[in-house]
């Protein structure tokens, strides 16, 4: 207990003293003292609520017992960092809060934790550092936005992107495309489709990290702050029975969060961070048994972008535990695993039944046996590569076609807005990898621009650095080694013949090998000058097959 080590005794009475600067009682010394760490800010409208569900959070805290104490987190808006420099920053500030939380954390000697992320780095970040200091922890998101409504269709974030895809190839007009602006994100909350913050706040739950509910919930429901008051009394509870994120967060807890990915459809860069997580926990979780475990898994939801049901759909429908449940019709998870609520995963999804079939499918009758998710390999990424399996038109799970290569994102952006990209062609956006990017930026600009465009059938896309959960389409990340790591990706030429097979598990550049062979004895990958963080991150990360985990 913290008052074991800077409450108690004489020799504390400085620390004692700067609590009371705090206004604190001896009375709040007396209880434990829980960390709240609030990710609000004012810039990321899945944040913007997040005052209201930390206070909450404090009350629930303050009913069962302990003192509550806030301190924050940094967030990054994908969405607003979308298509410029600033997207270089969102995947590194996932250790940025890893470590800013550690950092707190541990100066201060807090009992338990209640961590509240909503956005895509903010949940994963937060969640390597519960595995880092493993003391008791709940968590809470502040829960998806509403989806929005154009023309009677319900809308989300990629249909905003791809509206501007439309726009530039003289579909919709001036008057539309301000109508998408002002009705795709109707509320606060997370961005309404199963996109990367979603997926992860669901994973969280999956994990046995958070209660039921948490990654469903919608923003704006009252619901969810009672959830929020659940959540500070559940660390109490925690704390007194001495239950830590690693008892939680075993090797089978991790296993049960790829097989819901799959089942849920959920982004591709869950793979960057389930992979980080499992490291924090001292667990080895590679892109091969992703797919052993999606051989096995059948895709049970098709969510924006990959179908036309939303996050509060998802909720109405009984949410993930309802989705857990169907998986447990097969023995797919394991039910013997700890979680945040004292009880096991099987006790707490038993009696979770699906309530709309057409929201979550039937385990008897999935949309695909195999997951939402495929890892590829061949000579073009022996390391990995991964895909939206559930989010692929039929006709594009195996394509052959010419590539039209970029060394980076604004390059084919050009090209593309320009209609230099036909039907059939493979564009490769390289050096926007972990290290080439560095930050490996997310290509929603040029994935949505061919959707946007009708081209979604007919053109597939491959780059070294990743995709936004809103992504749709044939369109291949985390291609390792990525070119600024010699990678066979970085000697790819314009004309080149890519072959892809997603039902095999396949990429491959069907260039002969003596050709091959001489490109690379003369390749030199491309360097850029760096400076500040980006510099260091640069030199410490490693490959996205690895998570672009530092230090690894």
């Amino acid at each position: 207990m913290i008052k074991d080590t800077i409450v108690d005794g004489f020799g504390n009475a400085p620390h004692r003293s700067l609590y009371h600067a705090l206004g604190l009682t001896k009375e709040e010394l007396s209880r434990p003292i829980i960390g709240v760490v609030s990710s609000y800010n004012e810039i990321v409208p899945g944040h913007m609520n997040l005052d209201k569900i930390t206070e909450a959070v404090k009350l629930g805290v303050a009913m069962a017992g302990g003192t509550p104490i806030v301190f924050p987190a940094i967030a990054v808006c994908d969405g607003i960092a979308m298509g410029h420099k600033g997207m270089k920053y969102s995947l590194i500030t996932r250790d940025l809060i890893a470590d800013s939380t550690e950092s707190m954390v541990l100066a201060h000697g807090f009992d338990g934790l209640v961590m509240i992320p909503n956005c895509d780095k903010n949940v994963p970040g937060l969640l390597m550092a519960s595995a880092r200091l493993n003391i008791p922890t709940v968590f809470v998101s502040g829960g998806p936005m509403l989806a929005g409504h154009v023309e009677g269709k319900k809308t989300s974030l990629s249909s905003m992107f791809e509206a501007v895809g439309a726009y530039s190839a003289g579909k919709i007009d001036d008057a539309k495309l301000r109508e998408f602006e002002e009705k795709t994100c109707p509320t606060c909350g997370s961005c309404s489709g199963m996109y990367t913050a979603n997926s992860m706040n669901c994973l969280t739950e999956a994990l046995g990290m958070g209660l039921k509910g948490n990654g469903t919930i919608p923003a704006v429901y009252s619901a969810r702050i009672e959830l929020a008051k659940h959540a500070g009394m559940a660390v109490m509870e925690l704390v007194r029975k001495n239950i830590r994120p690693r008892d939680i967060m075993t090797e089978k807890a991790l296993m049960n969060a790829l097989t819901v990915d799959m089942a849920l459809g959920c982004s591709t860069n869950s793979m960057l961070h389930l992979p980080a997580i499992a490291n924090e926990c001292g667990v080895d979780l590679n892109l091969d048994i992703a797919n052993k475990i999606s051989a096995k898994t059948p895709n049970l939801c098709h969510l924006a972008p990959a179908g036309r049901t939303y996050m509060e759909e998802l909720e109405e429908a009984g949410g993930v535990y309802a989705v857990m449940n169907e998986l447990n019709k097969k023995n797919l998870l394991y039910t013997d695993c700890m979680t945040v609520t004292g009880k096991t995963v099987g006790e707490n999804i038993e009696g979770c039944i699906n309530l709309n079939h057409d929201v979550i499918r039937p385990i008897e009758n999935p949309y695909s046996e195999t997951g939402g998710i495929a890892v590829l390999r061949g000579n073009l990424a022996p390391d990995g590569s991964v895909v939206k399996r559930s989010a692929v038109a039929p006709e594009m799970l195996v394509h052959t076609g010419p590539a039209k290569v970029f060394d980076c994102e604004e390059d084919a952006q050009t090209a593309i807005n320009a209609g230099k990209i036909v039907a059939g062609d493979v564009v490769v956006i390289r050096y926007e990898g972990p290290k080439g990017g560095p930050g490996m930026r997310e290509m929603l600009n040029p994935t949505s621009a061919i959707m946007g465009m009708g081209l979604g059938s007919q053109v597939a896309l491959i780059t070294d650095g990743r995709f936004s959960g809103a992504t749709r389409g044939a369109c291949i990340g985390h291609v390792s080694p990525e070119a600024a790591s010699g990678g066979l990706i970085g000697v790819v030429k314009d004309g080149d013949i890519i072959s892809i097979n997603i039902p095999e598990n396949r990429l491959e550049l069907l260039v002969d090998e003596n050709e091959l062979n001489e490109r690379m004895k003369n390749f030199v990958p491309k360097q850029k000058e760096l400076s500040g963080y980006l510099k260091r991150y640069a030199k410490l990360v490693s490959s996205g097959a690895e998570g672009a985990i530092l230090n690894k």
